[in-house]
C-alpha cells in the first residue's frame, strides 16, 4: 500500500448532514495525523444507489478504510460493508429517541459474513484512531503516527 501520497485513504460517510458536527472529531484527528480522507453524505435508505456507487468504487479511488456514521436504524455501515472489500468502522450517532442505543445495537448485530468494527456512541475520534491503526498494518508511516500518539498520551 502506498501511504506517502495526498490521495484520500480513509472514506468517511454519514447518513445525514446533521451527523457532521458529531463527526468533526474524526476529521480533526485524521487532519492531526496527516491522513487524507474524503467525506460523503448519503443515506442508505434515501439514497441507496448513491451509497452503492460510492462504496463499491471506494477501493478503486484508493480508499483503504471506511468510517460510516448513522443513527436510528443505522444501516449505513452494514450496507457499505456489503459493497466493499475494505474494513468498515461504524460510529453510532446519539439519537433523541433512545440516546444512540438503537444505533449501537443495529451496528453490532451484523449478519455473519458482513462484519463491521464499531466504536462508542458518537465515538468519531476513536474511529479515526482505529482507521489509522488499520492503515498502520501496511504502512510504517501510519504506524509511527499511532506510536507517537500513544506515547504523547502516556506523557500527558
Amino acid at each position: 500500500m502506498s501511504c506517502e501520497n495526498n490521495n484520500p485513504v480513509v472514506g468517511i460517510i454519514m447518513g445525514s448532514e446533521s451527523d457532521m458536527p458529531a463527526m468533526e472529531p474524526c476529521m480533526k484527528q485524521l487532519d492531526e495525523f496527516g491522513i487524507p480522507y474524503e467525506v460523503k453524505v448519503a443515506s442508505a435508505h434515501r439514497k441507496p444507489a448513491e451509497v452503492h456507487e460510492w462504496a463499491s468504487t471506494a477501493h478503486e479511488r484508493g480508499i483503504r478504510v471506511i468510517v460510516a456514521a448513522a443513527g436510528k436504524a443505522a444501516h449505513l455501515g452494514g450496507v457499505v460493508a456489503a459493497y466493499t472489500p475494505n474494513p468498515v468502522i461504524t460510529v453510532p450517532m446519539k439519537t433523541s429517541d433512545l440516546g444512540g442505543l438503537d444505533s449501537l445495537l443495529s451496528m453490532v448485530q451484523m449478519p455473519s459474513g458482513v462484519p463491521v468494527a464499531c466504536v462508542a456512541i458518537n465515538g468519531a475520534k476513536n474511529a479515526a484512531i482505529l482507521a489509522v491503526q488499520i492503515l498502520g498494518t501496511g504502512c510504517d508511516t501510519a504506524r509511527q503516527k499511532i506510536i507517537d500518539f500513544k506515547q504523547g498520551m502516556a506523557e500527558a
